[in-house]
């Protein structure tokens, strides 16, 4: 039998050095490693990746990064248009932004707003501001950004029709929009590594019951099945449970796809002479799945689970947007959504969109993290 050359035979000849040093480390890599090296090399997906990180963390420190409390109001600047940061003053780097000014329509009584560049309102970072707890019970005042005068008005997207600021209350909208998707998903790997490793492993009738169920679920269009759902949550009920029905309801839709990859894995991997070896040592089965099946093809589960949250983020969006989903007093981009519903709202203030913005770019980013993983679980392609 013919021997593979290596690297260090004189018969392999390379036009640089440095191909010979990158050829010796990629036979010595470990597959994880070997991952890495063709993830860096998608950028797109580098930098979905980045802005995804940016997103988490946002939301990990909404407190701190908000210039004020999401519930926070003043009734003097209901739809006061977005603040533009100048940075310049004087021809040094001192940032601020302009006053509002308003006149009264004397028949509708309507504000219209005009930016007063008589009044000139300095910010800055790390400024002292509202009082707040990070995470519930780290008592703290200072903030990313903001006014350096908490009295007087700052709203860099503007507000909205309560005189709250609408990037504050994105910041802290994202804590929920996000953690749903994350929610959602850690079910549905659950669920979806559950029955489809049973339906691979056991095979016959269990497979087919099993494959005839998710052929139903997938032939049921996912949004009228949502509205349907969402619709028995009662009215009456808290946050915090309606939060954790539409957590559920996404769940329960959304572990069919990957109970399919799993299942077609687990097909392939039960001929392994490694999987057909740890069977006649007397393996039990929970120990021969995770252990020795699961950990096989564990980079494509996590492609597959990055593709899927972006569903459950718009999921959860378009539900709350039609009011089938999480309502105020908790807010999420979907809540902040459905005052764009009437179109003379959105034609008369169109910075209410913003949270549309927020949802385009994470999912993009997270599609394009997902295709870089995906690429990335097969280096040897």
């Amino acid at each position: 039998m013919a021997q593979v050359p290596l690297v260090t035979d004189p018969s392999i000849e390379f036009a640089d050095p440095f191909d010979k040093a990158e050829h010796t480390q990629a036979e010595v890599a470990s597959q994880w490693k070997l991952m890495w090296w063709k993830f860096k090399r998608h950028k797109m997906a580098v930098v979905g990746g980045i802005v995804v990180l940016m997103f988490y963390l946002v939301a990990l420190f909404a407190e701190f990064v908000a210039p004020v409390h999401f519930t926070s109001y003043n009734e003097t600047y209901v739809y006061a248009p977005p603040q533009e940061i100048h940075l310049l003053q004087n021809g040094r780097f001192s940032p601020y932004v302009f006053g509002y000014r308003f006149e009264r329509d004397p028949a509708s009584f309507k504000k219209t707003w005009f930016i007063d560049e008589s009044v000139i309102i300095p910010v800055g970072f790390f400024v002292s501001g509202e009082p707040y707890k990070l995470w519930g019970f780290i008592p703290g005042n200072w903030h990313l950004f903001g006014s350096k005068n908490p009295e007087e008005p700052f709203y860099l997207l503007g507000a909205d029709k309560s005189g709250r600021d609408v990037f504050s209350r994105i910041v802290y909208s994202s804590r929920i929009s996000l953690t749903v998707g994350l929610a959602g998903v850690t079910i549905s790997l659950l669920l979806g590594i559950l029955i489809g490793g049973i339906s691979g492993l056991v095979g016959g009738a269990v497979d087919n019951a099993i494959q005839r169920l998710i052929e139903i679920l997938i032939s049921v269009p996912t949004l009228p099945l949502w509205l349907a759902l969402a619709a028995v949550v009662p009215l009456d009920w808290t946050p915090v449970k309606v939060y954790f029905m539409i957590t559920v309801i996404l769940s329960l839709i959304g572990w069919t796809g990957l109970a399919r990859v799993v299942r077609s894995k687990f097909l392939a991997l039960r001929e392994e002479d490694f999987i057909l070896a740890a069977i006649l040592d007397g393996v039990p089965r929970s120990r021969l799945i995770f252990r020795h099946m699961i950990p096989s093809f564990l980079s494509h589960i996590i492609a597959s689970v990055t593709l899927a949250i972006p569903g459950m983020i718009l999921g959860e969006t378009a539900l709350s947007f039609l009011g089938l989903g999480l309502r105020e007093p908790v807010v999420s981009w979907g809540v902040m959504l459905r005052e764009t519903q009437k179109v003379t709202v959105l034609a008369t203030y169109p910075w209410l969109l913003w949270p549309a913005a927020a949802v385009i770019i994470v999912v993009l980013a997270l599609n394009f993290l997902g295709d870089g993983l995906r690429d990335a679980a097969d280096p040897y392609q």
